[in-house]
């Protein structure tokens, strides 16, 4: 059976009440800034891993005489990097529930920089055979297991020293890492082509933006030194410590028990989010360079100058959300994805740059509107001493059905059906299912919220 913890009664609102110790707002400011670079920087090494495999991965590592198998095989690692992101949800979501958010934000740092300089230091196929292929892997879920253990860190560091009335706006902050992640990654790439021919590029070119991973370790450590555990965590954690001695727990026991239910809802609410993110910055890259013969510096930048729009419209759904309400602003934006699933390749098929970027641009708009009270909504729907476990799980089931797999989705579909519709049909299909969570989540918060005026009668 699940059942709705009591913190996340209204959902659909603003701030559940509980009280936050009194914080200093250059503290508050602090703590915001250093999650949001962390998740930035966390969301770029991971993302220059999608580009890169859109481009060059796919000869160099899984060498084959079809481009599109050599595609696929780079997208499927791609894959692997989401499927070990529950496996870090987990691991973190127990640990910091139990030890606190901020240590495992370091660790996920730490293990993103080192995994992704790896990527960049290591040889090809041509070099050293299979174990290319083995190791690239190997470091992709290493990947996957530091993104996924990052985002409920970075969140809940922003939410839960959050002022009153202000959680969703706080938790876009760190929503805000992913469009600064792919600027920066798509940025970092067009620099690296325009300094290098083909040639170069395919040799060494495209391994530079694997190195800024080494510049996340300064930042790990700074986070570790300077920045103070969330209030929130503080304040129930002499309680935790009495009922640890006293009876061991398992925040993911206790997820997996009362809750799962919950979890599934919030991954159905997000995946058609992840899933067109991924289509859009990744699969599209691959589509309109491989298949429309668009040029890659130009469509770089379409997603480049696209992703900028997200810098602002993630701070003003979520601000919004504070005030109407998470759900609303959240249903809005799906329903916008399943209306514009068609149009979007329509516009992209006519292999115009305008177009494409005219496509991609509504799509991001509908994107941003969701993923903007994205993070608060989804700690909402969890009490404090499972909400790490609870919230990571959520996103990353999302984040496996949803985003690793959608690039190659994509190419399955073109190649057996022809037709950019197929895909589009495929986006429409997860935003129905996430209309349709979006529907009983609301449902749930009415009824909780109508409890709780009846026992206050």
């Amino acid at each position: 059976m699940d059942t709705a913890p009591p913190s996340s009664a209204s959902p659909a609102s603003a701030d559940p009440p509980g009280p936050v110790p009194s914080l200093d707002a250059r503290r508050r400011r602090k703590v915001a800034t250093a999650a949001a670079l962390a998740s930035a920087v966390e969301w770029y090494d991971y993302f220059v891993f999608g580009i890169a495999a859109a481009l060059v991965l796919g000869d160099l590592y899984f060498p084959s005489g079809s481009a599109s198998a050599g595609v696929l095989a780079a997208f499927a690692t791609f894959a692997v990097g989401f499927l070990a992101r529950p496996v870090g949800g987990i691991i973190a979501g127990q640990l910091g529930d139990k030890r606190g958010r901020k240590p495992m934000l370091v660790l996920a740092l730490a293990l993103m920089g080192l995994a992704t300089a790896g990527i960049g230091l290591l040889p090809t196929y041509e070099t050293i055979g299979v174990a290319a292929p083995l190791l690239l892997v190997t470091f992709r879920v290493l990947q996957g297991i530091a993104v996924g253990a990052q985002w409920g860190g970075a969140m809940l560091m922003a939410t839960e020293y959050a002022p009153e009335g202000k959680r969703g706006l706080y938790g876009s902050l760190v929503q805000l890492g992913v469009p600064i992640g792919v600027v920066t990654a798509n940025t970092v790439f067009l620099a690296a082509g325009a300094f290098t021919d083909d040639a170069s590029f395919a040799a060494w070119g495209w391994r530079v933006p694997f190195f800024v991973g080494f510049l996340v370790l300064a930042l790990a450590w700074y986070i570790h030194t300077r920045v103070e555990e969330t209030p929130e965590f503080k304040a129930a954690e002499r309680q935790l410590a009495e009922e640890e001695r006293s009876r061991p727990r398992s925040p993911l026991r206790a997820v997996l028990r009362g809750h799962l239910g919950t979890v599934f809802l919030a991954g159905g609410s997000f995946a058609v989010n992840t899933a067109t993110f991924y289509i859009i910055i990744t699969g599209v890259l691959d589509y309109a360079t491989r298949e429309l013969g668009m040029e890659r510096s130009a469509v770089l930048t379409v997603s480049l100058c696209v992703s900028l729009t997200q810098l602002v419209l993630i701070p003003v759904s979520a601000a919004l959300s504070d005030r109407v309400g998470r759900l609303r602003v959240y249903a809005l934006g799906a329903a916008g994805l399943l209306i514009w699933a068609v149009p979007m390749f329509l516009l992209i098929d006519t292999g115009s740059l305008l177009w494409l970027a005219a496509g991609t641009f509504v799509t991001s708009c509908f994107l941003s509107i969701m993923y903007g009270p994205q993070a608060a909504l989804f700690a909402e729907l969890f009490t404090p001493e499972m909400r790490y476990t609870g919230a990571s799980l959520g996103y990353q089931i999302a984040a496996v059905f949803g985003g690793g797999l959608a690039p190659f989705m994509m190419v399955l579909l073109l190649e057996a059906t022809g037709t950019s519709m197929a895909v589009s049909g495929y986006l429409m299909v997860l935003a129905v299912i996430a209309l349709v969570s979006i529907r009983i989540l609301s449902a749930r918060a009415a009824r909780a919220k109508a409890a709780e005026e009846t026992g206050a009668r």
